[in-house]
């Protein structure tokens, strides 16, 4: 009769109903600065991540130590992606080529130095605590601060611009080929 599977119990069939308590009426905008120094092997492409300082906002924080982790794991989580991190496919079988981690470069210790995190705590009123989102602090400043090392380090070369991930067969193709005047 009302379209619902018979197996489904009765206290969960009926109409859909939600409640909410938080309505966000003033938007919170955290800040924050990341910069990073690299050094480019132009014989080889390989770009070392020399260094890596990052401020973020979080708002009011409560527990200084997991705010770091966040941010450390989060700016790794984007250089990964500026470094190495892609998904091929096979362009006649549509076939996966990097369906596990043999051939998924994700960025290991080794390949990012101990970086240099600060927090500027700047409350917000958007709730009792002043708190803001934490996670994206490193996320998303960190491919474009990477990428944007590589394109300073290799202008004088008369490379522009290295599309994401940067790997060290692209850094050498885009030098080997300004070069050449290509």
């Amino acid at each position: 009769g009302n379209g619902l599977p018979a197996e489904l119990p009765a206290d969960l069939q009926g109409p859909l109903a939600a409640e909410s308590d938080v309505t966000v009426k003033i938007p919170a905008y955290p800040n924050g600065c990341h910069i990073c120094e690299i050094e480019v092997d132009p014989d080889t492409g390989w770009v070392d991540l020399v260094r890596y300082v990052a401020i973020d906002d979080v708002g009011r924080v409560v527990n200084p130590m997991i705010v770091d982790g966040q941010t450390h794991g989060g700016i790794v989580q984007g250089l990964g992606q500026a470094m190495g991190e892609r998904c091929v496919y096979d362009d006649a079988t549509g076939q996966m080529l990097s369906a596990s981690f043999l051939d998924y470069r994700l960025p290991r210790a080794d390949d990012v130095p101990s970086f240099v995190t600060a927090i500027n705590e700047v409350p917000t009123p958007m709730n009792p605590l002043g708190i803001k989102a934490g996670g994206e602090g490193g996320t998303t400043p960190s491919p474009a601060v990477f990428i944007g090392a590589v394109a300073d380090a290799l202008k004088d070369y008369g490379v522009i611009h290295v599309e994401m991930p940067a790997t060290p067969e692209k850094v050498w193709r885009a030098i080997n080929a300004a070069r050449a005047g290509e």
